[in-house]
């Protein structure tokens, strides 16, 4: 919280810019997880008013994001696709229902996430974190290149991209646990932030190698990028305790920024010319970084790569 604070109250000289508002993305697919609040929300409006037929992938129980999108946007090409990212069976389902409809994906905004404030196992007795952020992405990125979902391209303007809102915790965590990818932990308040870094730098060590993998050489077949908003006052803090929500959330909207605000470097990455003609790419806020060397580290990325293979044979 201290360092997302910091960052907000003295901002760097922006390295990129907002993209300008006259840029369109007109017949183009777009699909946002976790777009029912918060910056998946602000993203979805964004993608939508820019012409983008945008898919909301949210959890079961938000059959009014549609019209509220809608109403926002000013755009009526907008669909509801229920799936719960902590359960497979879900995933699965979604994949194959996008499959079966020959859906086309040109830009995945994989946004959704979650902070619980204590351990919660999945219902395939995973971390919820880890199945959140990390191995739902694995799957429905393995299936839709599988599927014909999201079909790499190296035609100019039609590269499809695939994005994940990671985060700066991703650099709290220094060690992956190979042998024992997603053995579920107990842990307690006091241990949450470091599980969510854990789970961020699966995340980032997984966007890394997937670049690595659908790019070879000098030619860009799927842009895959990453970036951290920084601090935002949204529903990743839903899981409050009761008797706090009253003091957090209101703490939570005077210290960091709006969904609105730091969707920014999101839609930088899904709709400007550079990122379309590039891959690999690590936003915080508006500036260019590096993810960190854990993360970069190839071999770190192919033991990943391998491991979650493993894991998802055995589902």
């Amino acid at each position: 919280m201290v360092a997302a604070v910091r960052d907000l109250r003295q901002p760097k000289h922006a390295e990129v810019t907002m993209v300008p508002e006259d840029i369109r993305i007109d017949g183009r697919t777009c699909l946002v997880t976790g777009a029912n609040s918060g910056l998946g929300k602000a993203a979805a409006v964004e993608l939508a008013r820019r012409g983008g037929n945008t898919i909301l992938a949210c959890r079961p129980g938000h059959g009014g994001i549609c019209q509220e999108i809608q109403r926002l946007s000013g755009s009526s090409n907008i669909e509801l696709m229920e799936v719960d990212l902590a359960d497979v069976k879900s995933v699965h389902h979604l994949c194959d229902l996008m499959a079966s409809r020959r859906i086309r994906i040109d830009i995945a905004l994989m946004n959704a996430g979650l902070m619980p404030p204590r351990a919660r196992k999945s219902p395939q007795g995973f971390e919820m974190m880890f199945t959140v952020h990390f191995l739902s992405s694995r799957i429905l990125i393995d299936r839709w290149l599988k599927d014909g979902v999201i079909r790499p391209s190296r035609h100019p303007g039609k590269t499809p991209r695939i994005v994940f809102v990671a985060s700066e915790a991703h650099r709290s965590s220094h060690v992956i646990e190979f042998d024992h990818l997603g053995t579920f932990k107990d842990y307690k308040t006091k241990d949450s932030l470091r599980h969510y870094g854990i789970s961020k730098l699966l995340q980032c060590t997984y966007a890394t190698e997937l670049s690595r993998r659908l790019n070879q050489g000098d030619s860009i077949e799927v842009a895959v990028h990453s970036m951290c908003p920084g601090g935002i006052a949204s529903n990743i803090a839903r899981d409050t305790p009761t008797p706090l929500k009253p003091v957090v959330k209101p703490l939570l909207r005077y210290l960091l920024q709006s969904p609105e605000q730091a969707v920014k470097p999101a839609i930088y990455l899904c709709c400007s010319e550079e990122a379309g003609y590039s891959t690999g790419m690590y936003l915080h806020l508006m500036q260019r970084k590096s993810v960190s060397p854990s993360a970069s580290d190839p071999e770190n990325g192919s033991r990943l790569w391998e491991a979650s293979a493993e894991l998802m044979a055995k589902l």
